[in-house]
């Protein structure tokens, strides 16, 4: 059975600027959310100072994990796309 549209929400991160424009951490941003790293590069930085890049076409999962910060480590503009469950 398809998913209706209406069952989704669909919101979009954009980091712009230039590399190293970054963006708190705030796990609600992200709840119940499939990310797609739409266009760029991003760097997550853990709590402990450990950091993950990824780059567009990447499927991510932002929920329940120790992040600081999403900071944009590409060229140009980063943009994340989140697909959700409408509540």
């Amino acid at each position: 059975m398809p998913l209706s549209t209406e069952a989704v929400a669909r919101s979009v991160v954009r980091l712009r600027g230039p590399s190293g424009c970054e963006r708190a951490y705030d796990e609600t941003d992200w709840q119940d959310a499939i990310v797609v790293v739409e266009r760029g590069e991003i760097e997550v930085e853990c709590l402990g100072g450990s950091r993950r890049r990824f780059e567009s076409g990447d499927v991510l999962w932002l929920i329940g994990l120790p992040f600081r910060t999403v900071r944009n480590r590409g060229r140009e503009g980063a943009l994340l796309v989140a697909v959700s469950r409408r509540r």
